[in-house]
């Protein structure tokens, strides 16, 4: 069976008419429409269409931007639709996977999605390691700094306050306390005992 996948960003968006004409036109025996925007991955009608795919059904969009505008998303739905045995046609790129041309297209399609996460991996370790060598580190900076933790740590080893009033006087968690205080007594050489 043809079933055709029409989508479109807004509802009050033109352009669906020539859409579905051209999925009829196509010999969809069954359209699937939806209104959301290509990159939001819950759209509900479309994985509620590849769900149900059964073999030799044959999905069909007017073109690759009504499945995602990610290449890396486009693959993942193409991959769906192969893995049930189904089949997929583009009428705008020319694209179809069934026959030896579609497959060999397949595989062609995954090769280069595999050499574009090995090049982003490689970009990333070599940002990281120029980051490193100009004194940055990667994570959240911290909320308090030497002085403030010190003081927290001062006040609670005292017991001038507590763990809860610390945390409440600075914005942050008991367990966020307990790690400053942890850590005070580490750097002290003062051992460890519970706040």
């Amino acid at each position: 069976m043809l079933i055709g996948y029409a989508r479109i960003s807004r509802p009050d968006e033109t352009g669906i008419d020539r859409r579905l004409h051209d999925l009829r036109s196509a010999g969809c025996e069954r359209i699937v429409m939806e209104a959301a925007s290509a990159g939001r991955w819950d759209r509900p009608e479309l994985h509620h269409l590849l769900d149900g795919l059964s073999p030799g059904d044959v999905v069909v969009v007017t073109g690759l931007d009504q499945l995602s505008r990610s290449f890396k998303e486009v693959l993942h739905l193409l991959d769906r639709i192969a893995r049930a045995g189904a089949g997929f046609r583009s009428l705008a790129e020319g694209i179809e996977t069934m026959g030896p041309a579609g497959h060999m297209l397949m595989r062609m399609i995954g090769s280069f999605a595999a050499f574009e996460r090995v090049m982003l991996l490689e970009r990333t370790g070599a940002g990281l390691v120029k980051a490193r060598a100009a004194g940055r580190i990667g994570g959240r900076r911290r909320k308090l700094d030497a002085k403030q933790r010190r003081e927290i740590a001062e006040s609670i080893l005292s017991g001038d306050r507590t763990g809860a009033e610390m945390a409440r006087q600075h914005g942050i968690s008991q367990p966020t306390v307990s790690r400053i205080v942890a850590e005070h007594r580490l750097s002290a050489g003062l051992g460890q005992r519970s706040v």
